[in-house]
Parts: structure tokens; C-alpha cells; sequence
């Protein structure tokens, strides 16, 4: 999209395909609509990707399908001489709170918790907006999903931590610190999650003001 105005004065935004251009969403490259590959990285190119919305709610529903068992098995199991703990992502979050480490229990909850289930609705919230009117305009909704997009390459901190306490905590007998099921559906969980907001053509956001901007011209 070309914006013609800054994002706070109410004109008319004219698209790169009201211009006969169209961008390629891999490398951002920009190229006459007629073109049929972009000539940097060789990626098809379209002025619109139709069956995104398709692709996008069947990746999130799958990512929303993996993230229920990822809280209700345990992520790490902790093996000691003794005794063997197995503890899920909220109660993990609760034992650093009764050890004192808030710190700790709040990058969990927020890394594990708050940011999925905000993602879920984010992306789920901009798959809405483009089919249905919205309060919310172009430039918010935009900036949400450039957002999203970015703390994606950030959401697999939880897996990162578990896989590198799994190879430093292995004292034979002693004790021994392992990866739980919930790891694997967790990691699935943001992949599919990201896959969705990848998937998602953020250009339908501005084809859909202008076309409301068009019905209400036409009033």
C-alpha cells in the first residue's frame, strides 16, 4: 500500500494495485501487476491471495488444537534420587511463586500464556475485520499485524529453555531434568500460529476500507 497522507488525516489511500503494481510478500519487492515472478527471489506473484482466510483459519484452529493439551500435560519432568515431578506450564509458574522467584513465574505466564491466547485473538480478530466492518482502522489494524508477526520468531523462548535445561541438568542418578509432552504440542502450537499470520494477505485489511470508502461514496 502507498499512503498518499499521513495515517491520521482522513484521505484517500491509493493501493499499489490502483497504481498497476503489485509487491512480492516474500522480499517486498515491487513489480508491474502484468509481472508473473518476481525477479529477485523467483516467488509467484499476486495481486491477492484469495484463499488466504481459508489457510488462516485452518492453521490457527490446528494451532488452537495443540495449544489445550500443551497446558494440560506437563512440560518438564524433573527426576530426582527420590522422586519424580512432573509439572504443567501454570503449575510450574506457581511453584517459582511459592519459592519466591516472581520474576520468574511472570515470564512464564506472560511468554506461555498471555501471548498465545493474545495471538489467537489477534489474528483471529483481523481474519474477522476484513469480512465484516470494523471500528478498528486500517493503519491500527495493519500495525497489529506487523505485531503479531514479529514476536512470532519469539514464541519458541519456552522450548529454547526446556531443551537447554533437558542438556545441562543430567547428573545420572541424581537428577535428571526431561522435556515433557506439552514441549511438542507447544512447539506445534506457534508453528501453526505463525504459519497462520504468515498466511494471512494483510492487503485484504486496505481492501476492505476502501471498498467501504467506495459504498459510502456511492450512498
Amino acid at each position: 500500500m502507498v499512503g498518499m497522507e499521513r495515517p491520521e488525516q482522513d484521505r484517500k489511500v491509493i493501493s499499489a494495485r490502483d497504481m498497476g503494481l503489485v509487491c512480492c510478500r516474500r522480499c517486498t519487492g515491487i513489480w508491474p501487476a502484468e509481472t508473473q515472478r518476481c525477479g529477485r527471489c523467483g516467488k509467484k506473484l499476486v495481486v491477492r491471495d484469495w484463499h488466504s482466510l481459508q489457510r488462516v483459519w485452518a492453521l490457527l484452529l490446528v494451532g488452537l488444537m495443540c495449544y489445550i493439551p500443551a497446558n494440560l500435560y506437563p512440560m518438564l519432568r524433573t527426576r530426582t534420587l527420590f522422586s519424580v515431578q512432573q509439572d504443567t506450564i501454570i503449575g510450574g509458574a506457581i511453584s517459582f511463586i511459592e519459592y519466591g522467584s516472581y520474576f520468574v513465574a511472570a515470564v512464564i505466564l506472560v511468554a506461555s500464556v498471555v501471548i498465545p491466547l493474545a495471538k489467537f485473538l489477534a489474528i483471529g480478530f483481523l481474519a474477522i475485520s476484513v469480512t465484516r466492518p470494523s471500528s478498528v482502522s486500517a493503519h491500527q489494524r495493519q500495525l497489529l499485524y506487523e505485531v503479531v508477526e514479529y514476536i512470532g520468531r519469539w514464541s519458541m523462548i519456552d522450548i529454547f529453555v526446556v531443551a537447554i535445561m533437558s542438556s545441562l541438568v543430567q547428573l545420572n542418578t541424581l537428577v535428571a531434568v526431561q522435556p515433557g509432552i506439552a514441549s511438542l504440542f507447544f512447539a506445534l502450537s506457534v508453528i501453526f500460529t505463525m504459519l497462520a499470520a504468515q498466511a494471512f494477505d494483510s492487503r485484504l485489511i486496505w481492501d476492505a476500507g476502501v471498498t467501504r470508502e467506495r459504498a459510502q461514496s456511492d450512498e
